[in-house]
């Protein structure tokens, strides 16, 4: 890690002073405030943040997967530098270079994994692109306004995203959403039913939702006309804020059949999940599956410069049926962020995140498993890729513990852990539908070492929360 010196930094203002300002001047509605007060970084660099007085965190979110390829990425920060002195802005009715190549780049990667000719249509952050996708699905569909989704899914707080979002917390304020989702059950492996494999959970869930298309009395199916009320599914194939939960493999598969039968199309959101997270560019292709939809954002960019978007099979989105016009927002496709996402899926081949990513994952896997056998307290531990989950019971192993984790969340964050004899802190997210569970994010050049380091601090925190208790 490259020490922060606090005593170099220069225009400083202290963090009481700041803390008293944000109390008094910021919204807390565009925040997070899961620790009080609020944890204030000066300095990041690969896995690592550092606070004001220098003390370094092992940070093991990465910003909720938007910066994956580690703070201060060298190529990356060039990219952009270069952008700034060429072309740092242009409006978005006028084209560029790196919009147009990297629109054929996830084209073209999607024609040749997925056998379908498409399109990308950019935005500026992940939100904003499920918003850009409803009106895409509604437009080809004739209209049609209500979706699937999964309980525990999450596509963003936007008024339409919060309406395919399974949380009632986040439209509780916002009066009625007469285009709510009808969320299905997602096949947990872990809170299964008693007497169920996995595989057979899985199985279940498919049944149950293919009954709804049983008669035209189960509420969604026209069989005289043979059409759906509903137009699309929108899927995240590892849930994210749901806790970085992983179906088993057959899933999607099997649910697919059925989306295909009844004419709904699967929007697949991987904002969360994509560009090399579970060591696929796309998530969704380890399940075996073609999508008609694939909206995306976050690490993109590495976090750098807002941008987002979307793919859909030329059929939904050619100019003839979505011409120009049909979304806008004024920054969206900007040349900051257009560059820096041709360099990262550029990156990202020529690294072979595909191999790397595999490997570190499978080793902090097993490293998590180790821990779990001397904490009777982590339930369960599961991982795709660097998509790890951790999830914090009590002593019983199941029943979900969220105070445990909110005190293990707040050690991590006052810094006070040790290693060499120095003082260190971590920095963890939580997620799961019962808030228990540790979301793992890492950067993807995470070292085996700092691996390691990693599960040396969660063994140590984990043993002085608990002492807490």
């Amino acid at each position: 890690m490259n020490a922060y010196d606090p005593n170099a930094a220069t225009g400083v203002i202290p963090d009481a002073q700041l803390l008293a300002d944000e109390a008094q001047y910021s919204s807390f509605g565009d925040t997070v405030h899961y620790v009080d007060p609020p944890k204030i970084f000066r300095h990041g660099q690969g896995s690592w943040m550092y606070d004001t007085a220098g003390v370094p965190f092992l940070d093991l979110q990465m910003w909720y997967s938007a910066v994956n390829f580690g703070y201060g990425n060298k190529r990356l920060n060039d990219t952009l530098k270069a952008q700034i002195d060429t072309l740092p802005q242009v409006a978005s009715q006028y084209l560029h270079q790196t919009r147009i190549e990297l629109a054929k780049t996830i084209a073209v990667d999607a024609q040749q994994k997925f056998g379908l000719k498409g399109r990308v249509h950019f935005n500026v952050g992940g939100a904003q692109a499920v918003e850009d996708s409803l009106k895409l699905v509604r437009n080809y569909k004739n209209g049609k306004s209500l979706m699937f989704a999964f309980e525990g899914g999450y596509h963003g707080r936007t008024l339409g995203a919060s309406s395919i979002t399974s949380s009632y917390r986040y439209r509780r304020r916002f009066g009625h959403f007469g285009e709510r989702a009808m969320f299905i059950p997602f096949p947990y492996p872990f809170r299964r039913p008693k007497g169920m494999t996995p595989e057979e959970y899985s199985d279940a869930c498919v049944r149950q939702f293919e009954r709804l298309f049983e008669t035209e009395y189960n509420g969604v199916w026209d069989p005289k006309v043979n059409q759906a009320e509903y137009a699309a599914f929108y899927v995240e194939p590892i849930q994210g804020t749901g806790g970085y939960v992983i179906p088993p493999k057959n899933f999607f598969k099997d649910l697919k059949k059925v989306l295909d039968k009844y004419g709904i199309l699967m929007v697949v959101d991987e904002i969360q999940m994509g560009f090399w997270r579970t060591g696929k560019l796309w998530s969704i292709e380890h399940f075996g599956v073609t999508p008609d939809i694939i909206v995306f954002g976050k690490a993109l960019t590495n976090g750098l410069n807002p941008l987002s978007g979307l793919w859909a099979r030329e059929e939904m989105i050619n100019p003839e049926i979505f011409p120009p016009g049909s979304t806008h927002s004024t920054f969206n496709s900007n040349p900051l962020g257009t560059s820096l996402g041709l360099e990262v899926i550029k990156m990202g081949y020529e690294l072979d995140y595909e191999t790397n990513v595999a490997k570190k994952g499978a080793h902090f896997l097993d490293a998590l498993k180790d821990l779990q056998k001397r904490h009777k307290e982590i339930g369960d531990v599961d991982g795709l890729g660097l998509a790890l989950r951790a999830e914090i019971c009590t002593d019983d192993g199941f029943t979900p513990n969220k105070a445990l984790l909110d005190r293990m969340v707040d050690i991590g964050l006052a810094g006070d852990l040790e290693h060499n004899g120095k003082k260190i802190g971590l920095v963890l997210d939580v997620g799961g539908w019962y808030k228990n569970v540790i979301t793992f994010a890492p950067s993807l050049d995470i070292t085996h070492e700092e691996i390691d380091l990693a599960i040396a601090l969660l063994d140590q925190l984990l043993t002085k929360a608990k002492k807490a208790m």
